[in-house]
């Protein structure tokens, strides 16, 4: 779809509304001679040239986003309370940001690497903001590993480059990474576009309904346009000859009326469940079997309408687990409770305080009543109101009742691990995913794992990170310890 012809709308001007008389020819001391500095047009357009950045997400930098609408199929009001799930047909407007997570802003797309999922729902009671993956668990548990974590994957400080050293030296030194590694090497590493592959919220979240009751639950977006995936060979050709393949796609297929969807269900587990649970039910290296709690169908999300500057909308676009309404919340998960200050942080520093302002990000079906005022792009919204609270000025009140249900905590302080329940060990999930994947997914998984270990440096970093596949499955470690051998000779 081709964009119309814009109508001239009367003279180009300033920043400040002045028309500009010459927009082709700096303003000189005489003809050929030095420019001015009284030429406020030029220096107006340097200045903000030199400003039209802001810092890129540490993580998720590269990305791509579009508008939508999420449709509830099926009544979910016995477990949750939140009003936009309240009844079958309702809609709530949305906005999804797909994204990888090592790459910088200007990485290719079609890589190997997770994908971020976060999606905004515009509610009536504010915005929700699920923030997920196209993967169900993730490399470690515990959010103080994660800026450990993501140096390994970013370009080493001496080098420059990512560095398998670095890379396979922390995964081999954290086996609870052994299972989201397993996905990522495997056929779903590297997915064909955005719209053909699944989307996870990863982590554990409370459901809660208007008796009171507690649920934790699991959210899973399965895409109904059939899972489409990469070889490690052919994403190498795209990669170079698109680097904005999976973003240009997205925009595409939605210029041409294509509207990409995905079928939400929710895994439930009622809170008393828990603590006997043979898995830690809050464990983001885990997931929940299928066979113990069924997927729940209850709605259907679709990408109707592409952002109309990129920048705007998808690179100043935040996200933040903590953004929850009533009848949701978090769980005890150690990486969603760093993630729920870490998000927010992020983008105050990035995007600035007042990043909520902005059109993609303020609240679409409500207004969001604060005392918070002032800071950097403070737009006056509140104009004469009062900015404390409580008042006798007729200003925004409490409600009295908490987003979510409380748990019940009981020990001592400390740095404590996460617990181990009955089936809990960092292998077994990655091996039974082994065991599940035909000859030939185990083929290419191992063929994968091999070329990037191959480019390890050191024998002790290589076999550390082989014996955590082997302890996975013994036939799993044999086949990628010759693999690796035969490329390293």
């Amino acid at each position: 779809m081709t964009q119309e012809a814009h109508v001239t709308q009367g003279p180009l001007t300033t920043e400040a509304g002045a028309p500009v008389a010459d927009n082709q020819n700096s303003e000189t001391a005489g003809v050929g001679g030095p420019v001015l500095v009284q030429d406020q047009v030029l220096l107006e357009k340097l200045a903000h040239f030199n400003r039209e950045r802001i810092p890129e997400r540490v993580v998720h930098a590269r990305g791509a986003g579009a508008y939508g609408t999420f449709t509830v199929t099926a009544d979910v009001t016995k477990y949750t309370r939140a009003k936009f799930l309240s009844e079958v047909g309702k809609q709530t407007e949305t906005f999804l940001r797909f994204s990888t997570v090592a790459g910088n802003l200007g990485a290719p797309d079609a890589v190997r690497d997770p994908r971020g999922f976060a999606l905004k729902f515009y509610t009536e009671e504010g915005n929700y903001d699920l923030v997920g993956n196209n993967t169900p668990v993730f490399f470690i548990r515990d959010a103080i590993k994660f800026p450990d974590f993501i140096h390994t994957q970013k370009r080493d400080p001496y080098t420059g480059s990512q560095e398998a050293d670095n890379v396979f030296d922390f995964w081999g030194l954290s086996p609870e990474s052994t299972h989201q590694v397993t996905w990522l090497f495997g056929d779903r590493g590297i997915p064909a576009s955005y719209r053909h592959m699944d989307g996870f919220g990863s982590h554990t979240y409370q459901w809660n309904n208007e008796a009171g009751e507690a649920f934790w639950v699991k959210y899973h977006f399965k895409t109904d346009q059939g899972i489409k995936n990469l070889t490690a060979e052919e994403a190498e050709i795209l990669a170079g000859k698109d680097p904005d393949s999976h973003q240009r796609d997205l925009r595409e297929s939605i210029e041409r009326g294509e509207f990409p969807t995905w079928t939400v269900s929710v895994q439930v587990m009622p809170a008393a469940e828990a603590a006997t649970y043979r898995f830690n039910p809050f464990d983001l290296t885990k997931v929940w079997p299928h066979a113990d709690y069924p997927l729940i169908e209850f709605g259907k999300l679709e990408l109707n309408r592409n952002p109309e500057n990129v920048f705007a909308e998808v690179e100043q676009s935040i996200f933040s687990p903590g953004h929850f309404v009533p009848g949701i919340g978090p769980s005890p998960d150690k990486m969603l409770q760093g993630r729920i200050f870490s998000y927010s942080d992020a983008h105050r520093y990035r995007v600035g305080i007042n990043a909520d302002h902005l059109p993609v990000n303020r609240p679409h079906a409500t207004e969001a009543r604060t005392y918070s005022r002032d800071g950097y792009l403070y737009d006056g919204r509140h104009k004469g109101a009062k900015n404390y609270e409580p008042n006798s000025f007729g200003g925004p009140v409490q409600t009295s009742r908490p987003l979510w249900e409380p748990l019940p905590v009981a020990g001592v302080t400390g740095e404590a691990a996460t617990p181990r329940h009955a089936e809990d060990d960092d292998f077994v999930q990655a091996g039974n995913l082994y065991r599940l994947m035909a000859e030939d997914e185990k083929e290419r998984l191992v063929n994968n794992l091999a070329n990037a270990i191959s480019g390890v440096t050191r024998d002790d970093i290589a076999e550390r990170a082989i014996n955590n596949f082997r302890q996975a499955d013994e036939d799993f470690g044999k086949r990628l310890e010759a693999a690796v051998q035969a490329l390293r000779g």
